[in-house]
């Protein structure tokens, strides 16, 4: 018989009654029933119930251990009584009477229990990350996430993409957040940057006459934690095609999406094909550019509704409605609710009114519409009876984030909101640029390294704030998957581009001169886009934080509490790599 086990702890069954076994695992947990021991036992296939009978060799050892202790037990395979059979376990209708018991590894005191949510903090959870990843939800995401990354690898194979890699150890880019730098011993003085993607990689690559490149490819972007954005590091899809337009690169993708998302999603359905939806009709419709299509509602722009009005609420205000069907007839308490979480979102309050049956407006607002308002709004938000109209005013940004929010709560509250679905969608037609309201400084709105529309023709003659970009970006559910270019191949609309966000020629033939020389030596049309695998892997698990599919991640600080890193550096480190350090002083 095997050293450690003849069968995994997931694979005894009612053919097996009466074979003696050897299982190796952890001890779960343990029950004392009338003198008689029953013990979980669990390893990475399953869970197999143990019963050590008392005055016996194993009793004693068995009963000495603490939970989470791995053991090596010997004994014969017996069913279950069917009073006692565990529908929910596969290995439910048997059990295993112990004759002999090795302690592998004995566990100290556990810092928070396995086999039971504790409430225990996060900080605990993570400083403690390979007990935290034995508990049953854990184990299951992180397995998810290796059966999504195989599926991936094959399904792009299969489509025609060939898996590459690209460098660890790059120069530093001006674009983008912040990089991770490495010291570099054999060149005093100079670093290396850690990758924010393998952008220009990939790009490089193309260049060189490799057509389709994919890869699970690790990033490094030395950025603030949220819940969909893990620091420090995280991995994404990463693929490039040549000879492509912006179609090219959605079918494959959306083709991919949804074979992993219906493959993974647990029977959730996914609607297909994706809309495409323009950034600035994304942003008047739904307030922002990741919207969640499982609320079935629509924000509608009424801003001229009230240019000129004496309700000095709207008047010179940017002004969005949010009409809201089936919804007249609910409780003040409804409405009062709905204002309030538009406060916790930044509102000073939220404006309503509601449909009578007799198609009046009724409500807090509705003395101050005129008779030429009612009409407008009734005909442009195809009002009728029933419906309720919440409104938001102020600056755009301001009325848009707000009611992007409420749009989404309004279709929970009201039963507007599609649960189990996953809704895709494409946003196209972002901006090439953007202006920084503070300095007037026109800069790059996306990826500085994309296609005008218009060529060279457009940064020429338009408005830098209308030229519009090969941009898209893929979004499921709101959270924002990826984003991805055509790219700009052309040295000198490269340049023009570069030159119209403040970058003079001599800057950017320095910053990006790999780039640069190697179009100059003929460089195909191609484009690219790089949906995150952990955001991906969040989503099929159902999860709100991106951490809990993420084996190792580190703290909302940057820390490996784990591991214990950053750590600091001795003299005899520092003095090889040529570096003093300088701390910060204290405030």
């Amino acid at each position: 018989m095997h050293r450690y086990r003849s069968h995994s702890c997931g694979e005894l069954r009612a053919t097996d009654v009466q074979s003696d076994v050897r299982l190796s695992g952890w001890l779960h947990n343990r029950r004392d029933l009338g003198g008689i021991l029953f013990i979980d036992l669990r390893d990475h296939h399953g869970i197999t119930q143990l019963v050590a009978r008392p005055g016996t060799e194993a009793y004693e050892t068995l009963d000495r251990q603490t939970k989470e202790s791995v053991v090596r037990i010997d004994g014969k395979v017996v069913s279950r009584g069917a009073e006692n059979v565990n529908p929910e376990l596969p290995t439910g209708e048997v059990e295993v009477e112990v004759a002999d018991v090795e302690i592998l590894g004995a566990a100290q005191q556990l810092p928070f229990q396995i086999n039971a949510d504790d409430g225990v903090g996060e900080e605990r959870r993570l400083e403690y990350r390979f007990l935290d990843l034995r508990r049953e939800r854990m184990h299951r995401n992180i397995m998810l996430r290796t059966a999504v990354i195989s599926a991936i690898r094959h399904k792009m194979t299969a489509l025609g993409f060939n898996e590459m890699a690209t460098p660890i150890l790059t120069a530093t880019s001006p674009e983008g957040a912040r990089d991770f730098v490495v010291p570099s011993r054999l060149n005093p003085g100079k670093f290396y940057a850690l990758p924010q993607a393998p952008q220009q990689f990939k790009q490089l690559l193309m260049i060189s006459g490799f057509d389709r490149y994919f890869q699970i490819a690790p990033c490094f972007r030395d950025e603030d934690a949220r819940a969909d954005r893990s620091p420090g590091e995280f991995y994404q899809l990463d693929v490039e095609m040549s000879f492509v337009e912006q179609e090219d690169v959605f079918r494959p993708i959306e083709k991919l999406m949804t074979e992993l998302f219906e493959e993974f999603g647990g029977g959730r359905h996914v609607t297909s094909p994706f809309p495409r939806i323009p950034f600035r009709e994304s942003m008047l419709k739904y307030g922002n550019d990741k919207p969640d299509l499982r609320a079935e509602l629509e924000l509608v722009d009424i801003t001229d509704v009230f240019e000129g009005s004496e309700f000095k609420a709207f008047a010179g205000k940017h002004v969005r409605a949010l009409p809201v069907p089936d919804t007249a007839g609910q409780s003040r308490k409804f409405f009062d609710g709905l204002g309030e979480y538009a406060v916790e979102q930044g509102a000073k309050g939220l404006a309503w009114v509601r449909v009578g049956d007799d198609g009046a407006l009724a409500g807090p607002i509705a003395k101050f519409l005129t008779e030429e308002n009612v009409k407008v709004l009734t005909e442009r938000l195809g009002l009728v009876p029933g419906h309720a109209v919440f409104f938001g005013a102020g600056e755009f940004d301001e009325v848009s984030k707000i009611m992007s929010a409420v749009r989404v709560e309004a279709a929970k509250r009201a039963g507007h909101f599609v649960e189990d679905e996953f809704r895709f969608c494409w946003i196209v037609d972002f901006p090439m640029y953007e202006k920084d309201e503070d300095t007037g400084k026109i800069d790059f709105s996306h990826n500085p390294f994309s296609m005008p529309q218009g060529g060279m023709a457009d940064l020429e003659e338009k408005d830098p704030l209308d030229v519009l970009a090969w941009q898209y970006d893929i979004v499921c559910n709101g959270i924002e998957l990826s984003s991805g270019a055509i790219r700009n191949h052309e040295p000198e609309i490269m340049l023009k581009a570069f030159e119209i966000a403040g970058y003079d020629r001599d800057t950017v033939e320095h910053e990006f001169a790999g780039m640069l020389r190697a179009f100059r030596f003929g460089a195909p049309p191609h484009g690219g886009i790089a949906p995150g695998v952990d955001r991906i892997v969040m989503l099929l698990a159902d999860e709100p934080n991106i951490r809990e599919t993420i084996a190792f991640p580190l703290n909302q600080n940057a820390q490996d509490l784990m591991m214990g890193a950053p750590t600091e550096l001795d003299e005899s480190r520092l003095k090889e790599l040529s570096l003093t350090v300088r701390k910060p002083q204290p405030k």
